[in-house]
């Protein structure tokens, strides 16, 4: 698949992603990308996340490639029930982990806990060995779960622009593999 082909919704996390952040960078060079906005980026509500993200989804006019990260990627995955237009895969990056009672800020967890289930797409996860947000084990035992190629980032934190994941090349060349690979659903 090519960029041409699919809607790419860029799903951002707890208070969005900022200018220098990689999804902001992908979005500005992605021609067929769009942000998933939210009414509350500080204080995320699930029903009106997931509510958001499942509009993109169905008012797309091309297959759909989410690209989320952090609590973008519970939104996302939420909000799965909700589709009424095929996903021809995901990109999901810095999972966290909405089980954790110790997660901060509280109300992350009202996003938790993640379905089990295989997800009914083609999928990545990319997570850090010391996210202060989950557990690698953790982000391991989600992706398998949900059937996810899953990629170790090494020691990267959050994997995003205060853990120094602005241009994030690495990522860029593993999104566009993965692009490649996929096939219209």
């Amino acid at each position: 698949m090519k960029v041409k082909d699919a809607d790419i919704l860029i799903v951002p996390g707890y208070t969005n992603s900022g200018p220098e952040h990689w999804q902001t960078r992908w979005q500005s060079k992605l021609s067929t990308a769009r942000r998933v906005e939210q009414t509350e980026w500080t204080k995320p509500v699930r029903e009106d996340w997931t509510a958001s993200v499942a509009n993109a989804v169905n008012e797309a006019e091309r297959p759909v490639v989410l690209v989320a990260h952090s609590l973008g990627v519970a939104a996302a995955v939420q909000a799965i029930p909700q589709f009424r237009k095929p996903i021809a895969g995901a990109f999901f990056v810095a999972p966290p982990d909405v089980s954790n009672p110790e997660i901060r800020p509280r109300h992350l967890m009202t996003f938790g806990p993640y379905s089990r289930d295989p997800l009914p797409f083609p999928s990545i996860v990319i997570a850090s060995r010391n996210d202060p947000f989950c557990a690698f084990d953790v982000a391991e035992d989600i992706a398998a779960a949900w059937g996810s190629l899953f990629i170790d980032a090494g020691e990267a934190g959050h994997l995003n622009q205060d853990a120094g994941f602005g241009p994030w090349p690495e990522g860029s060349m593993t999104f566009a593999k993965f692009l490649t690979e996929l096939k219209e659903p």
